[in-house]
Formats: structure tokens, C-alpha cells, sequence
């Protein structure tokens, strides 16, 4: 069986002061030179979010990804999900891609839930005959029934993130990116997004899930990603990089209240 999603050494640098991709003037140019004679060009304004990463997953798998803020973690689900260019190497992703990385991210805030479940499955790449095909499992999952002809600016956060999971959830992608998503909703809706998700992962579909809850990475994830400053340093099963990643987290701790 051949990897679903295959990473070679991708890297993500980041400018620090100025829009990415945006060249200074020539103003700035000079300004910065006469303010900064003796500092070489990239050697304090650039951060590497992502250092040389490469795995691989396989269908049906689900991957957690877990580390310190600032580690990596969204930066490396948004280069997956090609809304960030990497500066440097190589993804391939057979098959179609579901993301769910920001609350309503694709909704349009005067629209009502019925539109933008047709306007956000259309942008994830659903065909208009599939969306009303599930429209009634969409809208059931997601339990806004009640507030289907009401615009989603007027909706709370818990409610967009049940939208937002069951559109994505019924897009049945090969696979899916899911960025602290979950930790929005209450408990009961909680578990029934994890039974969706070991649901979906039983019919062959991949998932990443970025995380703090230990827990829930734990209990859904084959496999977990341990990223350290942009770099991939453990990747094994789930009990032993949470305890090392714990065991590291404890230490520090104690080092700093010594």
C-alpha cells in the first residue's frame, strides 16, 4: 500500500517585520542600511517555522501532532493544506483534501447556515448534487435545525464549530486537517466529533490532528509528531511521545520556578 500523503524535507521561513513576499522600497532599503550598517541581510530578520520535515502517513491513519506553542503546528497543517507556500521541498497528496483549521473559516457571515453549507461545501470542492444528497445528515450532526435561516454572524462559536465539523466531516475527503477544532464544543458534542472521526478513519481516511489535549491525541491517534522549533523530533506510538513531551514540559517547569 502506497502513502496517502508523502512530506520530503519541507521547510517554511518567515520574514520578521514586513509582509511575506512583499519587497522593500528603495526608501526602506536605504533607511534600514543607514540604521543597520554592520547587520548582514537575514540574520535577525528571518525565523525558520519549519525545519527540514519529512514523513509519511498511510490511509486510515490518525496522526497527532503536538509540541509547544510557536512549535510548528498550524504552520505545518496550513503547508499541507497548500494555504501556505513552503519555502523549500516536497508534498504529494493523493486523494481530496478537507481542512478545518479556524472557525468559519469559508462561511460568509450574512448568509444563513442553509447557504453557507452549500457555499462551503462548494469551496472544500463538494458537487452541488452531493451537498443535497447530505444535506439532512449535515444539518442533524451539526443540531442547528432550528437556526438553519439565520445568518452565522449571529451564531455562537460552539455553533459555527458544529457547522463547520459537519461539512467537513461529510465532505469525505481522503484526507483531513483538523487544527485544536474540537476544543471549542462542549463534551457532548466533543465525543461525538471523536466517534465521527474513528468512523472516518475506519473507512481509510487519513487525519492530522494539532492538539493540547493529550487526552484526545491519546485516544484517536495510531501515531503522534513531536515538533521541537520547526523540527519533526519524535514520531512513534502515542503513549511514548505524550510522556516524553510531558516528562519534558514537568522539567522545564521545575527549572524555572527553582
Amino acid at each position: 500500500m502506497r502513502p496517502i500523503v508523502s512530506v520530503r524535507r519541507i521547510s517554511k521561513q518567515y520574514h520578521v517585520g514586513r509582509p511575506q513576499g512583499e519587497r522593500p522600497s528603495l526608501r526602506q532599503a536605504v533607511t534600514s542600511a543607514v540604521k543597520s550598517p554592520f547587520t548582514r541581510l537575514g540574520s535577525s530578520d528571518t525565523i525558520w517555522a519549519l525545519k527540514s520535515i519529512s514523513f509519511e502517513a498511510m490511509p486510515g491513519e490518525v496522526i497527532g501532532i503536538i509540541g509547544r506553542n510557536g512549535a510548528g503546528k498550524s504552520t505545518l497543517l496550513r503547508v499541507l493544506a497548500r494555504i501556505t507556500k513552503p519555502t523549500g521541498g516536497e508534498i504529494d497528496i493523493y486523494g481530496r483534501l478537507g481542512t478545518l483549521l479556524e472557525i468559519g473559516t469559508g462561511f460568509h457571515p450574512d448568509l444563513t447556515g442553509r447557504e453557507n453549507i452549500f457555499l462551503n461545501g462548494t469551496i472544500l470542492g463538494m458537487k452541488v448534487k452531493e451537498i443535497k444528497r447530505k444535506f439532512d445528515e449535515i444539518v442533524a450532526f451539526s443540531e442547528i435545525e432550528r437556526f438553519l435561516e439565520t445568518p452565522v454572524k449571529h451564531y455562537s462559536s460552539g455553533m459555527y464549530l458544529r457547522l463547520a465539523f459537519s461539512i467537513a466531516a461529510h465532505f469525505e475527503p481522503e484526507v483531513l486537517l483538523m487544527d485544536e477544532i474540537i476544543a471549542v464544543g462542549d463534551i457532548s458534542f466533543q465525543e461525538k466529533c471523536f466517534a465521527k472521526m474513528k468512523s472516518v478513519s475506519r473507512e481509510g481516511r487519513t487525519i492530522f490532528l494539532v492538539s493540547h489535549n493529550l487526552g484526545s491525541i491519546q485516544n484517536l491517534c495510531q501515531r503522534v509528531f513531536l515538533l521541537r522549533n520547526g523540527r519533526l523530533c519524535e514520531e512513534q506510538n502515542p503513549q511514548k511521545v505524550i510522556s516524553l513531551y510531558v516528562n519534558e514540559e514537568t522539567a522545564q517547569s521545575t527549572s524555572q520556578t527553582t
